[in-house]
């Protein structure tokens, strides 16, 4: 019996990796006065590294442009971090990044239901909140039982964490949830926590294996609406719920 449907966040609820935060980061480094820019294909290698800090340590590791010492980088990355934050804030609230297909629908569907909502992510709890207030309203945390952001559980994606933390505070067997993800990385932290995952893929992992998913499609209304009773089979269903 389904009791809790989790959502991961970026890329999965809306496309805001290569709309909003890539964008983010390339202002971030201009308030720098950083020559840095990441184009779309370059951002969609580093998606790679799970968590936009550790994305930055990775882009400067090796480069003659960045901080010389590990606590240098690590100080700046930090800084340009809080800065891409605050700077994909205001994207969001311009309303220039609507939610995917089905998103709205899946999520008031599983409200009448009685079917629990949560959120298990690793990007930060500014970015769910902005992100989440622009889409569903202020009120939005009241509609979710469960929210787990990088703040509540460090360890990246594919680690399990966030999966387990989730799983634990909806008080819930892995085997009464199921999980919605758009990267191998979130296929992989959702199964290694015992729980069923669907994948909408998104831009960046359009043409990406995901070996082990309940199902895979490009988002939840393509070619057909899913269905509440759909995410078990793979079936969708010409009437929306």
């Amino acid at each position: 019996m389904l009791r809790a449907l989790i959502w991961d966040v970026d890329g999965t609820v809306a496309e805001t990796e290569r709309d909003g935060h890539r964008v983010a980061f390339d202002q971030a480094f201009e308030a720098l006065g950083l020559p840095w820019r990441w184009d779309a294909p370059t951002y969609g290698e580093l998606l790679h590294v799970t968590g936009g800090r550790e994305r930055l340590l990775a882009w400067m590791e090796g480069r003659a442009d960045a901080p010389a010492t590990a606590d240098a980088r690590e100080s700046l990355a930090r800084e340009l971090h809080r800065r891409k934050n605050a700077f994909y804030a205001e994207l969001v609230a311009q309303g220039d990044i609507g939610a995917r297909p089905g998103v709205r629908r899946l999520m008031d569907a599983c409200r009448r239901e009685g079917v629990m909502l949560a959120v298990a992510t690793t990007t930060s709890a500014s970015n769910v909140e902005a992100l989440f207030a622009s889409l569903l309203g202020q009120a939005w945390r009241e509609q979710f039982a469960a929210v787990v952001c990088a703040e509540d559980a460090p360890a990246k994606k594919p680690d399990p964490q966030a999966y387990r933390l989730a799983l634990e505070r909806l008080r819930v067997a892995p085997g009464e949830a199921f999980a919605i993800e758009d990267s191998p990385n979130g296929l992989q932290a959702a199964r290694a926590a015992g729980i069923r995952c669907g994948i909408t893929r998104s831009a960046y992992f359009a043409d990406a294996v995901f070996e082990g998913a309940a199902w895979v499609r490009d988002d939840l209304d393509t070619p057909e609406p899913m269905t509440l009773d759909g995410l078990w089979s793979g079936r969708s269903a010409k009437m929306a719920v």
